[in-house]
Order: C-alpha cells, then sequence, then structure tokens
C-alpha cells in the first residue's frame, strides 16, 4: 500500500466512524501517458523531471496533490497523479488529454493522453461467479459464501483503543467500525494471534513506505446486505484519519472479497486446533527450556559447589602448608632454643664444675696449709715445751713444782688453734 498523504480538502469525505476518527474519501487518481519519439541523435535523452513540470504547468491554476512516474519504456513515460476533490479531474483531464509537449532541443512534439484511474475493486458479479461456480463452496455455511471482506493496508495505529498506550488494532475498533454497513458475525486480524505466522509461513506485520505498521482483516456480516452495503461504500474510496486537531491524512486500501473460506466453521477449527497444537508444541518446548534452564542451573550449582570445594580444598592445604610451616619454624625454634639452654646449661655446669674443683684445690691447699702448720706447731710447741722445762728448772727461786705442773696442763688443754696462735706470737717475740 502506497503511503499516507495529508488531505487539504476533506469536503467529499464520508463518515465511516467519527468517534474514531475515520472517513472515506474517494480516489481522485488519474493516469497520464506521454508518448516519446524515436531520439535520432546518440547519446541524447528526454528527462522524466522535465517532462514532469511541463505536466504541471499544462493544468494551469490548479496542481496535483501526488504526480509520480509509474512506468518509464522508450517509447513512453506514464504517471500517475491525484488531485483534491473528484470535481477537479474532469478539469485535469481537460487540460491534458489529447494535448501536446513541446521540450528544449527537440523538434518532435510528445502527445499526451490522459483518463480517469481504473480502480481495481471486485464486482457483484466476480463473487457471485466465484462462489456460484466454486464446487467447494457450500453457500448455505457462513465463510463459503459472499458475507466476508478482505481488507489490507489498514493502518494498526487508526484502529488502536484509544489511552491504551499501544498501536495494536483492536479488534473491537474494528468492530465498532464496520458494523455501520450490518451485523457483524466475526472478525479475524491474523497478526494478533501469536501462532498464526507459524500456521502459515506469513508475515503479517507489514509496512508501508512512510514507516507505519499496517495489517490486514477479515470482516464477516452476518447478513448478505451487510456485505453489499460494505463493499459498495468502500468501491472507490480511501480510507481518511482525521486527528482532534483537525488535520487529516489518507491512505489507499486493498479491499476484496474473502475466497479463502477463512472465517467459515471449518476454518476457524482447524485454526484452534493447530493452535492448540502450536500451544502444547510450545508448552512443551518451554518445559523442554525450564528442563534444560534447571539443568543448566544444576549444572552450573554443582560447578559453583565444585569450585568452592576445591578452593576450600586449596584454602585447606594453604592453611596446612601453613601450619605445617609454622610448625617446622616452631620446632626449629624450640631446638634452637633447646640447643642454646643446654649449651648455657653445659657451659654453667663446666663452670660450676671448674669452680668446685677450684674450690676443693682451695680446700686442699687450706688442709694442706692447715696441717703443715699443725706440723710446725707441734714441732714448735714441743721445742718450747722442752724451753720451758728448761727455763722452769733454772727458776726455781720464782716458781715452786706444782706451779709448773699448772702451767704445763693448761697449755696441753689449750686447743690446737690457741696454741698455734700462741706459739706464733712466742716466736714473733
Amino acid at each position: 500500500m502506497a503511503a499516507a498523504t495529508i488531505v487539504h480538502d476533506t469536503s467529499e469525505a464520508v463518515e465511516l466512524c467519527a468517534p474514531c476518527g475515520l472517513y472515506l474519501k474517494p480516489i481522485t487518481k488519474m493516469t497520464i501517458s506521454v508518448a516519446l519519439p524515436q531520439l535520432k541523435q546518440p547519446g541524447k535523452s528526454i528527462s522524466n523531471w522535465e517532462v514532469m513540470e511541463r505536466l504541471k504547468g499544462m493544468v494551469q491554476t490548479h496542481q496535483f496533490s501526488t504526480l509520480r512516474i509509474s512506468k518509464s519504456t522508450m517509447d513512453f513515460i506514464r504517471f500517475e497523479g491525484e488531485v483534491e476533490n473528484k470535481s477537479l479531474v474532469k478539469s485535469f483531464l481537460a487540460c491534458l488529454d489529447g494535448k501536446t509537449i513541446k521540450l528544449s532541443g527537440f523538434s518532435d512534439i510528445l502527445k499526451v493522453r490522459a483518463a480517469e484511474y481504473k480502480i481495481d475493486f471486485p464486482t457483484r458479479h466476480d463473487w457471485d461467479s466465484f462462489f456460484r461456480d466454486a464446487k467447494d463452496m457450500n453457500e448455505t455455511l457462513p465463510g463459503e459464501r459472499p458475507d466476508t471482506i478482505h481488507l489490507e493496508g489498514l493502518p494498526c495505529k487508526w484502529f488502536a483503543a484509544k489511552d491504551s498506550g499501544s498501536e495494536k488494532p483492536s479488534e473491537e475498533v474494528l468492530i465498532k467500525v464496520f458494523s455501520k454497513f450490518g451485523e457483524i458475525r466475526n472478525v479475524d486480524i491474523p497478526m494478533l494471534d501469536p501462532y498464526r505466522e507459524e500456521m502459515t509461513g506469513r508475515n503479517f506485520h507489514t509496512f508501508s513506505f512512510g514507516g507505519h505498521l499496517n495489517f490486514e482483516a477479515y470482516v464477516q456480516y452476518q447478513e448478505y446486505a451487510g456485505f453489499i452495503m460494505a463493499m459498495n461504500a468502500l468501491r472507490g474510496m480511501k480510507l481518511m484519519f482525521k486527528g482532534d486537531d483537525g488535520k487529516a491524512v489518507a491512505c489507499n486500501i486493498k479491499v476484496s472479497f474473502d475466497s479463502t473460506k477463512h472465517l467459515s466453521d471449518a476454518s476457524i477449527k482447524k485454526r484452534q486446533l493447530e493452535r492448540q497444537k502450536l500451544q502444547e508444541l510450545e508448552k512443551q518446548r518451554e518445559e523442554q527450556k525450564r528442563k534444560e534452564k534447571e539443568a543448566e542451573e544444576k549444572q552450573k550449582e554443582e560447578e559453583r559447589k565444585q569450585r568452592e570445594l576445591e578452593e576450600y580444598e586449596r584454602e585447606r592445604k594453604r592453611e596446612e602448608k601453613l601450619r605445617r610451616r609454622e610448625q617446622k619454624q616452631k620446632d626449629r625454634e624450640l631446638r634452637r632454643n633447646k640447643k642454646q639452654l643446654e649449651k648455657l646449661q653445659a657451659e654453667e655446669q663446666k663452670k660450676l664444675q671448674e669452680k668446685i674443683k677450684l674450690e676443693e684445690r682451695k680446700l686442699l691447699l687450706a688442709q694442706r696449709n692447715l696441717q703443715s702448720i699443725r706440723l710446725i706447731a707441734e714441732l714448735l710447741s714441743r721445742a718450747k715445751v722442752t724451753s720451758i722445762f728448761i727455763s722452769a728448772a733454772n727458776e726455781d727461786i720464782f716458781c715452786s713444782s706444782e706451779k709448773l705442773c699448772g702451767k704445763i696442763h693448761f697449755y696441753s688443754s689449750m686447743p690446737v688453734y690457741l696454741r698455734i696462735v700462741f706459739e706464733l706470737e712466742l716466736i714473733q717475740c
């Protein structure tokens, strides 16, 4: 479908659903063919842009809403032009059809032919003859008779529920818009079914040239009269949306009758069964994904536990190694201290032994000295006694024999050390 175009003149618009801002506007298109002369000079060509500008200049005071090239060959250039109102089409055709164009640099005259655009829209004869001749159709059953309209190129945004915050089309809005022509039995918007693309292998998300998302829809009427009224109303029309600000845009939509039994009971049931199968398959896939995810999480958990265990084991070994190292260091320290202590004790013992030996030596020397002194003293005492006895015999006048015996007895009763001292003093005297 072509992109939406801005509408400046809405006087010919017909209301479709005013609350939704939707209207129908007549298609005001024309086809213009310009016959090209044979180019005699090599390397020379006719400018399509120059031809288009000449066509615009031929309509005098009016102007095209859109003018584009639909086909270009060596023999002719075909344009599609659109104007604002249906009433302008005839005046445009009068200005263009049968006229000629003279291009600069060319001696030949270019002939112009213009005609009203032929709309591709099914007629009543088309659907009546189709359903009459179709052998696999039962016209007594809904969906197998002319009661369903197939619409393509509908802008999603125009059929979205207001204040929903979404640009997805709504079935309620679609029913509200097309119930103007009669009671609606059923509608279907394939793009709203998440399983439809997988069921049919088609992509229902389509874009127009303006970048807006379009959708297709099926509208089934309860009565044949509603179908007829809708087809007659849509014939030769394009869809127009008028916003709250009063600005209007329009786009071409493709309208046809459904020839595929899309909304027949059998097709609906078949889609439901396929949807159920796909839902079951999706559940299985989700279950499979869940199991895979759980298995993956379990594996990750096991790997994490394994890593933690390995980390714990490494840490334990490291701590054990550290502990052994510290223990070895302590043992070395203890052994070193013990050796130092033993060394000190040995030194102390050695010093003590040497001191004991020295003291014993000193004692031995003292004993020997004492024995020597005693010996000398004994000798001296004996010599002294002899001397005393001799002196006493010579001094009988002073002392009596009794006194001498007393002195001798006193001397002999004295302790050895006193006698030694006494004798030493006597010697000194």
